[in-house]
């Protein structure tokens, strides 16, 4: 999903912008894992902590971090280092943007948060992709294979059939193919466009008062896809999926 935003973010000529004066910008939930004690951090050292459980996410940190941001207050965000497992005493201050790209493998999983999002994108990667690029990015983590499999297969793996999977069912749009569908990027892209554009001036979420209806349905296959958010007083699209 962070690939996904990413793209976007480069369609849109975003990722060229100053931080503070950008009017899109990306959070991810991985920001947001809690601060472990000394027996969950030496789990963790040993791949054996599970980061894909629920509880393993400050969700009141995330759930007043994102209502804040949707106000259109400058945050500071939480900074995770993954190679020590702990929580950084430096922030990254976010500043107020038009739209906010919030992306995370349980982001639909807390209703608190879920009912925050104008817009829910699930992003379906195929699991041979999802480990692929979760052996590469561990690796440069500097994790030995053994271990990253290891703990792919007792944690990840159960973890996403368990609590990930299941959200996809509160995805306003699921988009197949994970990052090989352009289609589904370039729509997104226009739908910010026009948002930004004042195009589009108000966002609904599903039936307000008897009306409205949300449409569940797969983009069309191509290639590239992504994970969005969308919030607030400001505009914000949002994303769930997870290749990880």
């Amino acid at each position: 999903q962070s690939t996904v935003c990413e793209k976007i973010m480069e369609l849109l000529g975003q990722n060229e912008v100053e931080r503070r004066q950008r009017k899109v910008l990306i959070l991810s939930q991985d920001s947001f894992y809690k601060v472990l004690t000394a027996e969950q951090k030496a789990k963790a050292l040993k791949g054996q902590y599970n980061f894909d459980h629920p509880d393993a996410f400050d969700n009141d940190l995330m759930h007043t971090t994102l209502k804040n941001i949707v106000e259109g207050k400058t945050v500071e965000v939480p900074t995770y280092d993954f190679v020590t497992h702990s929580r950084l005493a430096e922030t990254t201050v976010v500043y107020p943007a038009d739209v906010v790209l919030f992306e995370g493998i349980l982001v639909f999983y807390n209703q608190d948060i879920r009912d925050m999002f104008h817009l829910r994108l699930f992003v379906d990667t195929d699991s041979d992709v999802r480990l692929s690029r979760r052996v590469l990015r561990d690796m440069k983590r500097g994790r030995d294979l053994e271990q990253i499999l290891t703990q792919y297969t007792t944690f990840v793996k159960p973890a996403f059939e368990e609590f990930c999977l299941p959200t996809k069912k509160y995805a306003d749009v699921i988009i197949p193919r994970g990052v090989d569908n352009m289609v589904a990027i370039n729509l997104i892209v226009q739908h910010i466009q026009d948002i930004l554009n004042g195009d589009i001036c108000k966002w609904q979420r599903g039936a307000v008062n008897g009306h409205g209806r949300t449409y569940k349905r797969p983009f069309p296959e191509q290639t590239e896809s992504s994970s969005v958010l969308a919030a607030g007083k400001r505009s914000h699209l949002e994303s769930s999926s997870r290749p990880h």
